[in-house]
């Protein structure tokens, strides 16, 4: 069963107050156990006023000074808006449970301003076993003594009554025991009832089986002694127990070095001096020094981290020594002003602890004492030191090292005040960094050559920058003022930096980029790419040591069309030079010209040519998706620049209109496909149109003259090399109706659904043509030379080796189809990949080799289950370049 340890004694002296509802806490809060002592850490309070209080039975009692003094509790805040709450685990308010687990309960109030912001609640359960015979904390505000009771079998009772007071801890005590008096020792002798003691601060306990002393430090019974030349506060007790017509007592002491008691300070170490043997708390001549320890904050040290933080523990024949360097890891510098100077002290938190055994007694001591130490104030002004990279034009400042509660405020020169806001508007730099020993932390400020407070002077072929600034800085919370200036000079040879020229001709942008200053490192931008040996090569690049040239086409990529006329084109080239390392532009350079261009041609034929061309202001366009009033109409090349049509006077919805001595043929190419539409309304583009007009005069007159002769032969096609557009698509079903868009892409099949593909010779009116497929293969990748490879089609037949072949479907002429041997229909089960299983749940792609033939000429194609061949013709795939090749895909197989 848990007990509240010496709790209802005090419960009326104080106030208790509801708990509010918790809140999760935007401050940082950390609890841990310390062996026997609770740790709890917080952060990010700011200027807030904390209040501590602890927590029973909902219900909360207000931590004051004297209270946390008796009950085994320390409160502390620093100046940097953190706070420790350091708790013995046989506090009052803990609940104990057979002197192994102690659970204690705080409550953490924020207030600004006496109104209440935030409660948070922080309970945490410390499990401690390893007790000493006798356990001593001293703390700055409170010193405690923990002694052991004996269990009632443990020791026979003493046979005389003037038994040692030190052994009497081991006399074994039943329940019906209580404490009665308690005798101080001052050492004259000082009795009070146990309710006069804990009136007088006096924190008094008895546990299962430990009796628990506390004791503000100092006391009025409380004295110091001269140990070893280290001035000590002492307290001894004898703590009487009575039980009917029966008493026994208790030896209860200890003894803590008074503050900075021990200590001494050089310029660059603090030494604590403890003594080895604290007499009056050791009775016997002999005694053991089992263990030493040290520790900062209350955490104990490996020797490892004292190696690492140039930390020493040394002992000899009096004394155990500690000593840390000034401004080493783990401290804290707290900052003063004095007369507009700026000073620091160092403080830490040193931790001791020591367990020793004595011979008579066989009682072992666990003794830990908690120093805060803080250092005489040292005369500290910051340091700036110049970082500045003349190159980089920039001076750049290092000041410090500061307390972390130093903030700058502003930033002067001669001629004006800058705040951080002005600083950062301005161009300026301003940041902070932690110092390596995480102490203090130092101020960067950097400021651009260019700016006005940086003055110039010219002297033979060098520029001298300089630079006055002041560092107002504040030290918090009291804001007192103090400054540091620096005077910062930098040489920098004068430099030429690179330059761009060009000029145009009438059909190519020439530029001329000269390098500047020898050593200038720069990159060039053409458009929107960087040049790099590819694209110059592509550019006919030219050059010395001076400088390099480039001749770039109006049409080339990098160029950008502003506008259209009927007979030309106005072209920009933009061309940027940049230092690499910072990305910093070093000059933008723009040349736009005009260019003789025939975006339109009419021919005597009835023959039309237009070219549509991509704009600056509608740069979303995609020329592929422009037609010609007839969506069918699109055009007979296109890329991401432009798209060219070729069409008839009397096709694609081209009007004509008489006009005196002329006709007027008329069409647009524009976008007719809704959702291109839709896409450019939602970019807030304007609407692409290009008008193609032709005039024709009607009475014009034109000599031709011809011979004829008999026809020998019926035309043919003959083979010949030409360019062809072939476009292979996937159907919804054999139908064929319906195709997936490609905007659908990747198309998703599971296994068992088989693939329906069309091939269609695009922009064919010839029923002469016959569209044939030499050989179709799938492969895992986009690449169609990559491996592995799955032989669908081989020299025009179904491949005979695969267990499920390809499916030819027929054409017919219907819809669309005007044409059927502009076409061709295969299936693909998808099962056929099914050998491959390592492979499933993966994407493939489907490739073609296509050739155009005449139909009246046809290829003999014979397949059959024992021959894969065709006869007649052999197409060689791999060997002819005439074969134009079209792919499929992605297309995602999935397990069913």
């Amino acid at each position: 069963m848990g007990c509240l340890a010496g709790l209802g004694w005090f419960i009326l002296l104080v106030a208790v107050v509801n708990i509010e509802a918790q809140n999760k806490p935007p401050i940082k809060i950390n609890s841990k156990c310390l062996g026997n002592l609770l740790r709890v850490d917080l952060s990010r309070l700011g200027g807030s006023f904390l209040e501590v209080s602890a927590v029973i039975n909902n219900s909360s009692i207000i931590l004051t000074p004297s209270l946390s003094s008796q009950c085994g509790f320390t409160i502390k805040k620093d100046h940097l808006g953190n706070a420790v709450i350091s708790a013995s685990i046989q506090n009052c308010f803990a609940q104990n449970v057979d002197d192994k687990a102690f659970t204690t309960k705080l409550g953490l109030r924020l207030q600004s301003d006496n109104v209440v912001d935030k409660f948070y609640l922080v309970e945490e359960t410390c499990y401690y076993s390893s007790w000493a015979s006798r356990e001593i904390i001293c703390k700055p505000n409170y010193m405690e003594v923990s002694v052991k009771k004996a269990a009632p079998n443990d020791y026979n009772l003493p046979a005389y009554p003037d038994v040692d007071p030190r052994k009497a801890a081991e006399q074994p005590m039943d329940a019906g025991f209580r404490i009665a008096i308690v005798v101080f020792l001052t050492p004259e002798e000082r009795v009070m009832q146990v309710d006069e003691a804990q009136r007088n601060g006096y924190g008094i306990s008895s546990t299962p089986t430990r009796l628990v002393l506390r004791s503000p430090n100092p006391s009025r019974e409380t004295y110091t002694e001269d140990v070893a030349g280290v001035p000590m506060t002492v307290l001894s007790t004898s703590i009487i127990f009575e039980k009917t017509k029966l008493t026994t007592q208790f030896y209860a002491g200890a003894a803590c070095p008074r503050a900075q008691g021990g200590v001494f300070f050089t310029e660059t170490s603090i030494r604590w001096f403890l003594p080895r043997r604290i007499a009056p708390l050791i009775c016997p001549k002999h005694f053991r020094l089992l263990e030493a320890n040290m520790g900062v904050n209350g955490r104990k040290l490996e020797a490892s981290e004292i190696s690492a933080r140039n930390y020493s523990l040394t002992l000899d024949d009096l004394y155990v020594i500690v000593e840390i360097p000034i401004g080493a890891a783990g401290c804290q510098i707290k900052s003063h002003v004095q007369d507009g100077q700026y000073f620091t002290s160092y403080m830490n938190e040193l931790m001791l602890e020591l367990l020793w055994t004595e011979d008579d007694t066989n009682e072992d001591t666990r003794y830990k004492v908690f120093l805060p130490v803080e250092t005489p104030l040292q005369l500290q002004p910051p340091q700036v030191i110049d970082a500045t990279v003349p190159k980089e034009m920039m001076f750049k400042a290092l000041i410090g090292p500061v307390g972390y509660d130093v903030m700058l405020k502003n930033i002067s020169s001669p001629y004006e005040v800058l705040s951080l806001a002005d600083c950062f508007a301005r161009g300026f730099k301003v940041f902070d960094n932690m110092s390596p020993n995480g102490c203090s932390k130092v101020y960067t400020v950097e400021v651009p050559f260019t700016d006005r407070v940086v003055g110039q002077m010219k002297e033979m072929g060098v520029t001298i920058y300089t630079l006055y600034l002041t560092f107002g800085f504040l030290v918090l919370p009291k804001h007192a003022p103090f400054t540091a200036t620096a005077y910062l000079r930098a040489k920098l040879e004068d430099m030429a930096p690179p330059s761009i020229s060009g000029s145009c001709d009438d059909k190519n942008f020439y530029v001329l980029v000269k390098y500047g200053t020898k050593g200038f490192n720069f990159q060039t931008i053409m458009g929107k790419r960087m040049l790099n040996e590819s694209l110059a090569q592509q550019y006919g690049i030219m050059g010395n040591d001076t400088h390099f040239s480039l001749i770039v086409p109006s049409s080339a990529a990098d160029a950008t069309v502003e506008a259209v006329a009927s007979s030309s084109i106005k072209s920009r080239l933009d061309v940027t030079l940049r230092y690499p390392k910072t990305n910093k532009t070093i000059q933008d350079f723009s040349l736009a010209c005009n260019f003789v261009t025939k975006l339109i041609e009419c021919f005597p034929n009835g023959t039309i040519t237009a070219m549509a061309i991509t704009l600056e202001s509608v740069p979303s366009l995609n020329p592929r998706r422009l037609t010609l009033r007839d969506p069918a109409c699109g055009p007979t090349y296109s890329n991401d620049q432009y798209a060219y049509f070729v069409f008839t006077a009397n096709s694609c919805g081209t009007t004509r209109k008489f006009l005196p001595n002329m006709m007027l043929y008329e069409n647009e190419i524009s976008i007719t496909d809704e959702l291109e539409l839709r896409k450019l309304s939602l970019s807030k583009e304007p609407e692409f149109e290009l008008k193609v007009l032709c005039y024709y005069d009607i009475n014009t007159n034109q000599a031709m003259g011809f011979n004829s002769r008999p026809r020998r032969s019926e035309p043919y096609a003959d083979d010949a090399r030409g360019e062809m557009q072939v476009e292979m698509r996937v159907a919804l079903d054999d139908s064929y109706s319906a195709f997936h868009r490609v905007e659908d892409d990747p198309i998703t099949k599971y296994q068992q659904q088989p693939l329906y593909f069309e091939v269609e010779l695009m922009r064919s009116y010839n029923p002469k043509v016959s569209l044939e497929l030499a050989h179709c293969w799938a492969t895992l990748e986009e690449d169609k030379m990559s491996l592995p490879q799955w032989d669908l089609i081989v020299n025009g037949c179904a491949n005979s080796r695969d267990p499920h072949p390809v499916i030819f479907h027929s054409v017919l002429p219907k819809g669309r189809v005007h044409y059927p041997s502009n076409f061709k229909r295969f299936e693909v089960p998808m099962f056929a990949f099914a050998e491959d299983k390592d492979n499933l749940n993966r994407q493939v792609f489907v490739h073609c080799e296509v050739v155009i033939c005449d139909v009246r000429n046809p290829v003999d194609v014979q397949c059959s289950d024992q021959d894969n061949t065709m006869k007649g013709q052999t197409l060689a795939v791999s060997d002819d370049p005439g074969f134009k090749s079209v792919t499929s895909g992605p297309i995602i197989i999935m397990r069913s």
